[in-house]
């Protein structure tokens, strides 16, 4: 081998190195595509009032407190896994009762404790957070949250 890389050499290597990475790049681009389109969102069972209850979360920015699958704040619980930490998975009338329950005793008033605001929202805006809710338990999340409390 030359002690000396000449200007070619190091043309050759720069262009062959960048064909290489952006093979891989695509190739691993095509992958995760395929990956998430058909193993993660459950888009089978996504209705009109799982649609409306992400309407809600994104109206209110709930995400500026809490995270959901793993994205947004960390100043309240993760939500992603909320109705089957509550045990209303299985109960989607159990769960509009618990969602509701929850957020009309918000704010509790509790000294020093974090306090989520009081949003007021009908029935019908409960039924359909509640429902985005269950929904997001049907992702198949590749195991977040790491421990059940999220």
């Amino acid at each position: 081998m030359r002690e000396v890389m000449t200007k070619s050499m190091a043309r050759n290597i720069f262009y062959g190195g960048s064909l290489f990475f952006i093979i891989i790049f695509l190739g691993l681009s095509a992958h995760s595509h395929r990956y998430i389109v058909t193993t993660s969102t459950n888009a089978e069972t996504l209705t009109d009032s799982v649609k409306a209850g992400k309407h809600i979360w994104e109206k209110h920015a709930c995400v500026n407190c809490h995270s959901i699958l793993g994205e947004g704040a960390y100043f309240a619980p993760e939500v992603g896994n909320v109705m089957e930490r509550w045990g209303v998975l299985d109960d989607p009338d159990g769960a509009y009762e618990a969602l509701k329950v929850w957020m009309e005793s918000q704010p509790t008033g509790i000294e020093g404790r974090r306090q989520m605001p009081r949003f007021d929202l009908s029935d019908e805006e409960m039924r359909n957070l509640s429902d985005f809710l269950l929904w997001t338990n049907t992702i198949d999340t590749q195991g977040w949250p790491p421990n059940e409390a999220g």
